[in-house]
């Protein structure tokens, strides 16, 4: 998968088990810059288990300059109920700060869309952080449209275990019970 850009010649390639530290690397990079770096809980183990192992959880792209990782986007499949048809959760994308506004984004994020297309995605959507203008700005320029409409929640942790075992929340009642 090769594509020109400003930067030049930006190879494209699925990563392997071999790429992990490269993968944690530019995870950590990710998170200093959402200043998230306090969150990161990944390891090279757990990158091996759930991307190489026996059920991967997500797939990534690595673009390539001169054979040096500049950037990457990790993804995952979807299943859209409404359109009936599998899509694609783009979870991270990064372009290492040196090589940012020389194209590399954009073929990134291409290979994703091209991954999604083969599949007979429906859809391929992401979230972006409300302050990171310039992804978001990028993001408006290939035609994506922001689901306004929609909140993102989660559940994590304490919260997770409670609520799986059953057990009471704040107020000391069960889950799911009404007054």
């Amino acid at each position: 998968m090769a594509n020109s850009s400003k930067a030049g010649a930006i190879k494209t390639r699925l990563a392997t088990v071999a790429d992990v530290p490269t993968v944690l690397g530019f995870i950590k990079s990710l998170a200093d810059y959402e200043k998230l770096s306090h969150a990161v809980g990944a390891s090279e183990d757990l990158l091996r288990e759930h991307l190489f192992g026996p059920r991967p959880a997500a797939e990534v792209i690595l673009a390539e300059s001169d054979g040096v990782a500049v950037g990457f986007a990790t993804f995952f499949q979807t299943f859209s109920t409404f359109v009936g048809r599998p899509g694609i959760w783009l979870e991270d994308i990064l372009v290492l700060p040196e090589h940012r506004g020389r194209g590399v984004g954009r073929i990134l994020i291409r290979e994703v869309a091209r991954v999604a297309f083969e599949r007979d995605a429906g859809r391929l959507e992401w979230s972006v952080l409300d302050w990171n203008t310039p992804a978001i700005e990028f993001y408006r320029k290939i035609g994506a449209v922001a689901q306004d409409d929609w909140t993102t929640y989660r559940i994590t942790g304490e919260s997770l275990r409670r609520l799986v075992t059953g057990s009471r929340g704040r107020e000391g009642r069960e889950w799911g019970k009404s007054r």
